[in-house]
């Protein structure tokens, strides 16, 4: 999916292309790392903080109402606001009832010339988890490199 900046297009057009795929049998819809717009990360912008909110938030509401309505289960990509200068890469699960099940922070932030994750993102504290939800039992991480 490409994205602009404006989040709520690209909220829309994640909105659009979950109900094509459960449309099309999805059980387990999983969207792309930080899908609320471009990937930021290869520049120092302090206001790319402010599409940073909290988990669950806005978003998981918008997401887990959709889940509900389609009886799918949805693993969204955010950009948590833990607390003022508290930002972690997020995975937020969300079950076939809509029910919010919980969330992964990835916990290796790597170190890379040409990627500043370092300066947007701290290290998940909440360890490796599963879920299980009525299509499968899910364990859910966000890229290692």
């Amino acid at each position: 999916m490409s994205m602009v900046e404006d989040p709520a297009k690209n909220l829309a057009k994640a909105v659009d292309r979950i109900r094509d795929a459960a449309a099309r049998g999805a059980q387990v819809i999983c969207l792309q790392e930080l899908f609320m717009g471009p990937y930021f990360c290869q520049t120092e912008d302090h206001r790319f903080f402010q599409r940073a909110e909290p988990v669950p938030g806005p978003t998981t509401a918008t997401l887990g109402d959709l889940a509900k309505e389609l009886e799918v289960v949805i693993v969204a990509s955010i950009f948590e606001k833990r607390a003022e200068g508290l930002y972690h890469k997020t995975a937020a699960i969300l079950d076939a009832d809509g029910r919010y099940l919980g969330k992964y922070r990835k916990m290796h932030i790597p170190d890379d010339p040409q990627f500043l994750v370092k300066l947007y993102f701290t290290p998940g504290d909440l360890g490796f988890r599963g879920w299980q939800t009525p299509f499968a039992g899910l364990g859910v991480l966000i890229c290692w490199v």
